[in-house]
This record gives C-alpha cells, structure tokens and sequence, in this order.
C-alpha cells in the first residue's frame, strides 16, 4: 500500500507548547450589579430598548447583567422596574399595564412607575396604607427620545442630567433607531471604534468591499486624549486627495464615526459628520447590544441608503442575517468581535503601535472605574455654550496633492493635528457657527497645499 502526500515535519510547531490565558480581566469585562465596571457604567444615560418594539404589554429585558421589565401604562407613562412583584415573586412581564402603572397577575397588587404601591386587593384599608409605607417595587428612571428608550440605573441621588449629544439635534437630518446584537463582552465590540486599522482589511481586502475601495488604503492614524473624549484619526492617501475620518469615543460607550457610504476619499467633502449616533450597551458580561440612530442627510449618509437594511450596512458592512458561508466569505464586525469568545482574554493580545487607541482606552476606563470604587465621581463630557454636547466623529476630504516630501506619513499627521485643532478650537459655538467656521478653515488648509505643514505647523 503507497501512503501519497505524507507531509514533512519540518517547521517550529508550538501548539503543544503554546498554552493561552484563561485569565480575564475582571475588572473591565464585568457588569453585574457591584461589580466594579457595572457600578461605574450605572452613572450614565444608557439606551437598551426601541420605541417601535414596545406594545401594549410588558416585555422582560436585560441591561447592565440585571433582567428587568419595560411597559407603558395606559395614560403613556414608561415603566422600567424590577421583574419580581415583591409580594410573592411572581414575574411582572405578565402583569396588566393599568392607566396607572403596571398590575401584578397573581394577586392583583399594582405600582406605579416609580416602584411605589398603590394597592393591595384583598387587604383592608389599614393593611393597604402599612403596605405602601413599607414595600416598593424597584424602578429605574427613564427618558424616551427619537424612537429610543434610555434608563438610568445608577444610585438616585447622583442621577445626571440627560445628555444631548449636537448630532441629536442637528437640522435637516433623519435620525433612523436601530439595535444591533453581539453575541461577546461589551469591551470587545467598543473596542473597534479606536481602531481605524481594522477598516482596511475586515471591511475592505479580507471578504468583498463593504463601503468604498478608499477604505482599504491604510494611512496614518493619530490618537487624541482629551478629558471625557477618545479619537482615532485615520488620514488616508487617495489619489491627489486627502481624507481625514474620525472615530469617536465619549466615555463610557457613545460612538460616533465618519460616514459609511457619502465619502469614498475621490470627492472633497468639507466637515462631514457621523454616519451613526450609537452607545455600545452591555446586556450582561456575554451580550452586548448597539443602540443607536442611522443618520441620513447632506451631513450623514445618502437618503438612498435609508432602507431596511440600511442601518444594518451602516453598522457593520453587512446585513445581520446571513448564512455562515457567507459570513466566512465576508465576515463583518459581528464575526470579528464574537470570534474572540465570550469574553476575550487581553493576556493573550499582543498589542503593537496601531492598538495604541485601543490601549489608552483601556487604561482610561480602569482609571475611571477606580476612581468610582473610591467613591469618586465620574468624568462626564461637558456641555457648550448652547447647552449640548460637541461632538467630532465624521469625516472630511480634501484635495491636497502629493508633495515631494519622502515623510508624507508625517504630513497627514500634522494635517489630522491641525484639522483636530479647528474642531476643538470652535467646540463651544452654535452648531451653525461652528459648521461656518470649520469649513471655511478647512478651505484655507486646502488652498494652502499639504506643503504648509513641512515646517510643522
């Protein structure tokens, strides 16, 4: 009997040698209830529910590793409160939504949104008043906003103000609410927004192109720090243009990034904003879910790309429902983050120069975690003039052709500085001002030629 295609053993095989971490980093991935994470993430404003999907009756679901019922009572209140009526247990997700609060289905008591009892059938007048002295119902405060529904679930006398975010007010764009699930650890999906390098091989050379061929060119990336605000500055090389994307991260878990489908790096584009309003909301350590708003308009992404499937494409290059051949022909996000496991183990990563935004991010969540675990306070952005909150995701080109300069690297890197610049320097204005403002600065930096930053401007 002839044995064809025996392999060679030749080569430095590890495997066997190679034993991987099993060692998760606790402190960051955890967000249960007195977990160290989970008490500093129940300081903020999170989104965890879409206006559409909410009915006449109630729904059970889970946020921040607590499993919670969400109604509307009948005069159009929200409740959000603890799933066990405090009387025998019984599951709230089958109680009656009243005209006010929800009605337990075992023995009729009903609450009100705030936990609080209003009766006990059955029980005499007196019993009735012991009642609502002493027991409650636990409930969660929360707002309800363009078609998403967000809870507070921090303690109640450090609630903060409901932020507005500029890019939830800007004119003449449609805000689209959408929820898109992952299947892993939170960290691992808020991860990819500060790193502009996976853009050019997940969503561009690896399966089909997802967005644009001007995706795939690597360029230069620069990481900026500044108080509540982590951004990645991707400045690409395309043709005679150069195309300045930012991704943004605004502690804990709001994102924004450049457009998906309006900007491909060949037409200029002055100061275009974020394809996508999005908070990365952990359900539990396992499931994480991305609330957010699909942004259509002249500052987002085309109004054609407004379709079903539209925000799906925006999110991750790919529809979320797909065979597994064809996510392994064109994985997207999803496939990149659940692949890492539930739960990843960063004592396995090996970290290089291009994951620094990803590394500072880290230390600047565990700064902060520690920080509350020290009954500190936690950094919270800060609001202009106008009373919202700036942001700077988005993306802009311009035409800047190529200088004779070996170091073009250092170029863009200069130019990503100073367009950094402009946005922070008008940060405090009027939306309409700021929008005047940087664009006419942009045009200068245009006309003036990438040369102008060979002396380090």
């Amino acid at each position: 009997m002839t044995v064809n295609h025996i392999q060679s053993h030749s080569g430095d095989y590890r495997g066997y040698d190679i034993r991987p971490s099993t060692e998760i980093n606790e402190e960051l991935v955890r967000v249960g209830p007195g977990t160290p994470c989970g008490e500093y993430l129940r300081r903020f404003w999170h989104p965890f529910f879409l206006s559409s999907e909410l009915g006449e009756r109630p729904v059970v679901i889970r946020i921040l590793g607590e499993e919670l019922v969400l109604f509307r009572d009948k005069s159009g209140r929200l409740g959000l409160v603890h799933k066990r009526c405090p009387h025998r247990q019984a599951s709230l997700e089958f109680g009656r939504c009243e005209d006010k609060g929800i009605r337990c289905c075992y023995h009729g008591w009903q609450f009100d949104i705030d936990g609080s009892l209003l009766d006990a059938p059955g029980e005499s007048l007196t019993l009735n008043r012991r009642l609502k002295d002493r027991v409650r119902l636990g409930a969660y405060p929360t707002v309800e906003y363009q078609g998403l529904i967000f809870a507070y679930l921090g303690p109640p006398t450090q609630q903060p103000e409901f932020p507005i975010f500029d890019a939830m007010t800007f004119e003449k764009m449609e805000r689209v609410p959408y929820a898109a699930p992952f299947r892993c650890n939170w960290l691992q999906v808020l991860d990819a927004i500060l790193d502009p390098l996976h853009t050019s091989f997940l969503h561009s050379s690896i399966g089909r192109v997802q967005f644009s061929e001007g995706f795939g060119e690597v360029g230069q990336i620069d990481i900026f720090d500044r108080d509540a605000w982590l951004l990645g500055v991707n400045t690409r090389r395309v043709g005679d243009n150069v195309w300045l994307r930012v991704n943004e991260l605004v502690l804990p878990n709001f994102t924004q990034a450049g457009s998906a489908f309006a900007a491909d790096g060949t037409e200029v584009r002055y100061y275009g904003r974020s394809s996508f309003t999005r908070w990365v909301v952990p359900l539990d350590d396992e499931n994480t879910t991305c609330f957010a708003w699909a942004n259509f308009g002249q500052r987002g992404d085309p109004p054609e790309w407004n379709t079903p499937e539209g925000p799906e494409l925006i999110e991750q290059g790919e529809v979320f429902d797909r065979s597994y051949e064809e996510k392994q022909r064109s994985p997207a996000d999803v496939e990149a983050v659940e692949g890492m496991g539930p739960i990843t183990v960063h004592a396995n990563e090996n970290l290089v120069v291009s994951d620094k935004g990803v590394a500072v991010m880290r230390k600047r969540l565990l700064d902060e975690i520690k920080k509350i675990s020290n009954g500190g306070q936690p950094l919270r952005a800060n609001k202009n003039s106008e009373g919202v909150v700036p942001t700077y995701g988005g993306d802009t080109v311009l035409t800047m052709p190529r200088q004779s300069s070996d170091d073009e690297a250092t170029l863009l890197s200069r130019l990503a500085h100073a367009f950094m610049a402009i946005q922070f320097d008008t940060s405090d204005e009027s939306d309409l001002d700021r929008q005047a403002e940087v664009i006419e600065e942009l045009q200068r930096l245009e006309q003036s030629g990438l040369g102008e930053f060979v002396n380090g401007q």
